[in-house]
């Protein structure tokens, strides 16, 4: 009981419809439980650990669990949260995308424990007279009281017909599966309760929803790739050890209950670096080891609190010293694009000889250190 009640209260937003009968559920047999994921890209971040950890508590207890990869809804595009239409994606890009998630999820969840399954393998053979038949269970009112829809609509803007249909084959998942529970984040709340609804009158059977909290970013916006202030499981230790260093430390606290398992009771007793110190290195610690954990945090003390220059700092050869900041970071390849370099020349993550550089044009000197971001260091060497 104590255990069941830890899983349905840490780090859990809201169960719908209520968290007592999903106890007693629980203490009486084994569920079956599932948390799906759509490979919108190659990699997983924090966002995505928070109900990844979530389904590995309720392995752990012996219920039957669910990884579900969402290659059939990904066709459709998930609209939540999305202010205008996802863009398509091919069945190509989404082979590519899932290449490695099994092994990025494995840093959190036990694969004997839980079963991967993949929505393409109904979702893709449906029929016409199918896809008819789970449509007639929902109203389409219904479907357009979802937030960012009524949005749109009040901005002009346009709410396409498979944007629509996208909580539909969510929520067939859930009657395919012949799931009592289903994980996702409170942004899935919409989609979750579309399929609880269609279990119910398509199945005749009860599920449950636990939503789970959502996380910010580094730069305190909602994290996601679009907005490049992800947190990657793919990291190396010093890049996650650097982006955990950089958040604000009003977010400390949220990345505290929601990441980790570190004590609550400790978040109070140091001063907001040192605990911020503490998170950083509990965070690489799961998803590294212990000791790339010291020596990423090694690294940070040296270079950003004793002002040491790195070891092995790379060199790059340029013919002429003026240049355009961000076309330089682009060509020499610093960023990942022009929204990515501009976004840390705003955000004062740019130095130039130990300056905080904002400036768009720059004239470089033989010899000067640039930093760009927590952990790139390169010298310059005019010719």
């Amino acid at each position: 009981m104590d255990k069941v009640e830890e899983v349905l209260s840490r780090v859990v937003e809201e169960i719908f419809p209520n968290k007592a009968s999903l106890e007693k559920l629980m203490c009486s047999k084994k569920i079956r439980v599932y948390l799906g994921v759509d490979p919108t890209g190659i990699k997983l971040h924090l966002g995505h650990s928070i109900p990844l950890r979530k389904l590995q508590e309720f392995a752990s207890l012996g219920h039957k669990a669910i990884l579900l990869f969402g290659t059939g809804t990904v066709l459709a595009g998930d609209p939540s949260q999305r202010g205008k239409t996802r863009l398509k994606i091919t069945r190509k890009q989404i082979a590519e995308n899932i290449k490695t998630w099994k092994e990025q999820a494995a840093k959190i969840i036990d694969f004997d424990k839980v079963q991967i399954k993949y929505n393409g393998d109904w979702l893709l053979k449906l029929t016409y007279t199918n896809i008819i038949n789970i449509a007639s269970n929902i109203s389409s009112v219904q479907l357009f009281k979802r937030d960012m829809f009524r949005e749109r609509i009040e901005r002009g803007d346009t709410v396409w017909a498979h944007e629509t249909l996208y909580p539909l084959f969510q929520g067939y998942d859930s009657v395919v599966m012949d799931v009592d529970l289903e994980i996702g984040g409170t942004d899935q709340t919409f989609n979750m309760l579309i399929g609880r609804e269609l279990q119910k009158k398509m199945a005749n059977r009860n599920k449950y929803v636990l939503a789970t909290p959502l996380i910010s970013g580094t730069d305190g916006k909602p994290m996601s790739k679009t907005s490049e202030n992800c947190i990657w499981l793919t990291d190396t230790a010093s890049e996650m050890f650097g982006k955990l260093m950089s958040i604000n430390d009003n977010q400390i606290e949220t990345y505290w209950k929601l990441l980790t398992n570190l004590p609550e009771a400790d978040l109070n007793k140091n001063k907001p670096m040192d605990t911020k110190k503490r998170l950083a290195s509990e965070i690489v610690r799961t998803y590294h080891d212990k000791n790339a954990a010291q020596k990423a945090q090694s690294e940070f003390e040296n270079i950003f609190q004793k002002r040491l220059k790195p070891k092995g700092v790379s060199q790059i050869k340029i013919e002429r010293s003026q240049w355009d900041i961000i076309d330089f970071l682009i060509e020499q390849g610093l960023t990942s694009s022009r929204s990515e370099a501009k976004r840390l020349l705003d955000q004062g993550a740019i130095e130039i000889g130990g300056q905080v550089f904002k400036d768009h044009q720059v004239e470089f000197k033989d010899g000067q250190i640039l930093r760009v971001g927590k952990k790139k260091f390169v010298r310059i060497e005019v010719r």
